[in-house]
Parts: structure tokens; sequence; C-alpha cells
């Protein structure tokens, strides 16, 4: 995508002990290295033998499968079916021209639980997610491997969070820490760092904390020394409810990575994103989801739905009446509003690649066009105006 933008692209990945597999289907102007992507990438993640725990970006097998887009869904996202049934004279702008990569749903969720109009538990996991991986590379302790997780429960009283009931992290490590090799005083370690490095300052920016009552759950099992693709497969897909709400939310089942953006199972989940948070930053939900349908090679969504769970100031089909008549929903429109063919250029090729981590929406690390709000000022008056009538 930064060598050739208009590159199509729907390849998978998946990885196991000393194994790294990328299939798909591909078609581009460019030669991609694709070996040394996958040895890069791994080895920035910090998996280099004995230290990462067994899997080894020198040493592990990558192996190829890529073949090029099929002829027949090419030609329904070349140029859409409007536009193919359409007699007269063609228009040279893209956003007539372009049908939908697939058929499909696509959710995206807003709410106002958190300044990034986040749902709080998945809020809270990412940003426990990233500040693990930031205290492993930062070599604030000496003993972590790169595999690691975090689960947050947030416990609810009428509708909105109250307080943190218990804190899951789960993290790699070598099997000496600090010169201890006994499991107990290992994971008397581990609680300890993790609470101090970890728990405490990420909810340093939250007013809702863990209380007494409070569980830490750290390494729940025990000793964690064997992870990563050693431990346990992995695949493209296999986690498109972190991608996104936490399970808040719900998900059309199509995943992100691996797609270019004619691909609306990426781009129009991301446009949906953007339209339930510039709703809720206008003041007319506190919670808002948006349902977008396509049919492949079509390029108008074939459904638009509105559902503010009853916290809408109008009602819900009014709210789908707007959002209509405001957003050009098109995938090449999105496209266009989102300028996804030119981003992975303008940020060095790792546009996508830092999305592949920690959520691809309501990230504040770097700037996301679909986290833009500058829409909720025309839906607010849009919806004043309405509701003046």
């Amino acid at each position: 995508m930064t060598k050739d933008s208009k590159s199509r692209v729907a390849a998978e990945t998946t990885v196991t002990t000393g194994m790294a597999l990328v299939c798909g289907e591909i078609t581009s102007n460019c030669y991609v290295d694709i070996p040394t992507i996958v040895r890069n990438t791994i080895k920035n993640i910090g998996y280099n033998g004995e230290e990462g725990g067994g899997f080894d970006y020198k040493t592990c097998a990558v192996l190829t499968s890529i073949d090029e887009q099929s002829t027949d869904i090419a030609s329904g996202v070349n140029k859409a079916v409007e536009s193919r049934n359409d007699n007269s004279e063609q228009t040279t702008d893209e956003t007539l021209d372009i049908g939908a990569g697939d058929q499909g749903i696509m959710f995206g969720y807003a709410c106002d639980e958190t300044p990034e109009l986040m749902p709080l538990p998945i809020s809270l996991a990412h940003k426990l997610a990233y500040r693990l991986a930031q205290v492993r590379k930062e070599k604030l302790v000496n003993y972590l491997r790169p595999d690691g997780k975090s689960q947050v429960t947030v416990e609810y009283k009428n509708g909105r969070p109250y307080r943190i009931d218990t804190i899951v992290i789960s993290t790699q490590h070598d099997p000496e820490v600090n010169g201890k090799t006994d499991n107990k005083s290992i994971q008397d370690i581990i609680r300890h760092d993790m609470i101090e490095l970890v728990v405490k300052p990420v909810f340093a920016n939250y007013n809702i904390k863990p209380d007494e009552k409070t569980q830490y759950l750290i390494n729940p099992s025990g000793r964690f020394v064997i992870g990563g693709p050693q431990g346990d497969a992995g695949l493209t897909g296999r986690k498109i409810i972190v991608d996104t709400y936490g399970g808040y939310a719900r998900h059309g089942g199509g995943a992100f990575s691996g797609k270019d953006p004619t691909k609306v199972d990426r781009s129009a989940a991301y446009a949906a994103r953007w339209v339930a948070k510039n709703i809720v930053k206008a003041g007319l939900a506190t919670k808002c989801e948006i349902e977008l349908a396509y049919a492949i090679g079509k390029s108008q969504p074939v459904s638009i739905l509105v559902d503010t769970f009853s916290t809408g100031r109008l009602p819900d089909e009014e709210l789908s009446r707007i959002v209509k008549e405001t957003f050009d929903l098109r995938p090449a429109a999105i496209i266009k509003q989102f300028d996804l063919r030119n981003l992975p250029a303008k940020n060095g090729g790792k546009f996508y690649q830092r999305l592949a981590a920690y959520g691809h929406v309501g990230r504040e690390d770097f700037y996301i066009p679909w986290e833009d709000t500058k829409m909720a000022s025309t839906l607010a008056q849009k919806a004043s105006m309405t509701t003046a009538v």
C-alpha cells in the first residue's frame, strides 16, 4: 500500500512453533519482500530466540502462498453495479465507480464513558496492554517477554461505570526473575511490578480507580515462560473483538488487518465508528451503534441503521435519515474521506501496522481520521432543525 496505493490486498497470517505462513490474494504493481517484512515484524515484537521465549525471527520458517485477486471480484470492485448499469456518460469521479469488495454487515459504536467515547472496560484493557509493552521495551524491568494480555471487569450501576471489579494481566517472563527461581517468589515480584508499573500509571488518568475490593489477577495460572507462537497458534482475525469494542457492541465478523480499503469489512467499519462517535459527540445520544450492510459490487450501502439504545434525543429512525443525508458511505467516498490509500506513505509505511495492535478504534496515541469529530456540529444543527420543525 505504501509503494502502490491502489494495491488490492486480502492477506492472512498464521504463526505457530517455528513457522509463519502468509497466504492470500494480492494484486500490485510493486514487488514486496514478504519474508523480510515478516522477520522484521517478529524481531520488533521481541521474539528473538531464548530471550523471546522460544520463537526466533532469525531461524523461523517463513512460507508464502500468494495469488492475484479474483478477476470476478475485481470486476465488481473496479466499477460498481450502479455505474455499469447506467447508460449515461460515465464520470471520472472515483466515488461513483467503485463497488464494495464484499458483502457483509459492519458495526460502529461510541458511548460517553471515556473522553475518546469508548466503553470503559476495553479502553482500560487496551491501555494496560500498551503500557505492559512499554514497560518491557523500555526495560523498566528486565524479565518480561513479548507475550501478554489484559482484561478489565467494570461494575455498572444504573447503566454507568461504578467501580473496577477485576483486573487481569498475564505476562510472559524469564524462568529466573530478579535472581529468584521458585514460582511463589517470581509471582510475588511480577504482581508487585505489574501493579506499580502498569496498573497505577494507567489509572492515574481516570477518575474511576481500583478500590480495596478490586481483584488483581496477575498471571493467575502461575508460571508463564512458554508463550507466543510456541505456546499457542495465532491467526489473522482471531481477535476482532479486542480490535474493536471488547464485546460491548455487535460485530459483523470481518477482520480488519490484511485488507486494502476497498474491503468494506475494514473501511466501512471505520466509517461506522466515525458516524457513531460524531452522534455521541454532538450530544444526540449517550451511546450509539451504527449498522451498515453492503453487497459485493454495489457502491451504496443496502442498509443504514442507527440504534441509540433509547438514549437518543431524536427517534432512531430520524437519526438514520440524518445520517443518510449527511454522510457519503460509498466505499470510495470513505477511502477519500479518510485518505486510506495515502496514509501508509504519509506515515512511513507504518500506519496500518500501528493499527494492528491495541485497537483499530478509540486510539489517541496517533492521528486516526475516523476518530475525528468535526461532523458533530453539523449533526447537532440538523437535529435542531428537525426538532424545531
